[in-house]
């Protein structure tokens, strides 16, 4: 189903199809049944404003100086494809940006391979995560990812854990060993992330009450 691929309810997709008919956009079908994009039809050229090309080269250098590897390599890549379809006088917007993202002081020492988490997260299969707790102590843990967080100091694989039976934040560094399974996880993982979600604003609220 187009939701399940675009991840978002089934309602958006039918807001969204509405909305690109409006635009005489030519798919034709209908809900519960399937949509077809009309033959011969070619998306628009790429028109980018300057706020968008400063948002896409901000968020670039920033992935750029805080990612992994793979992650980094592919946010320099991005920027060269941008600045290769963009119009000539928007050309500097991407080789002299107003904005810049403050590079990463110090690299992350992660046991864990960042571009396997992901492809397991794609995929949707379980781990098998030996992991060093706050106390110290190493504990063994099959979990379902959900996401891989980045923040300007660590990176944290969010999942469901079997063992607490709830969602888990762990973080990347403390990951002393990982076993990607043959197992498919329980559900799909965008019923997940809504879980996952829905969870984290429980807990803002809770907080708030409390704090207030």
């Amino acid at each position: 189903m187009l939701g399940d691929e675009l991840e978002v309810s089934i309602r958006t997709v039918y807001r969204d199809i509405a909305h690109l008919t409006g635009q005489r956009i030519p798919i034709s079908g209908e809900a519960g049944v399937g949509y077809v994009l009309g033959t011969g039809y070619d998306m628009p050229p790429l028109a980018l404003l300057p706020t968008e090309l400063e948002a896409i080269v901000l968020g670039a250098q920033w992935v750029a100086a805080h990612g992994d590897t793979t992650l980094s390599r592919a946010a320099l890549d991005v920027l060269s494809k941008v600045s290769a379809i963009v119009p000539k006088p928007m050309q500097s917007f991407i080789s002299d940006p107003s904005t810049h993202a403050q590079p990463s002081l110090e690299a992350l020492q992660d046991t864990a391979d960042a571009a396997s988490l992901r492809a397991a997260i794609r995929v949707g299969v379980k781990l098998r995560l030996c992991y060093r707790d706050q106390q110290g102590e190493l504990t063994e843990r099959i979990i379902w990812p959900v996401v891989l967080g980045y923040s300007d100091i660590t990176r944290m694989l969010i999942a469901w854990c079997e063992l607490r039976q709830g969602f888990r934040h762990f973080r990347t560094d403390r990951i002393h060993a990982v076993e990607i399974l043959a197992e498919q996880i329980g559900e799909p993982r965008h019923r997940l992330l809504q879980r996952w979600k829905a969870a984290r604003v429980s807990e803002l609220a809770k907080f708030k009450n409390e704090a207030g």
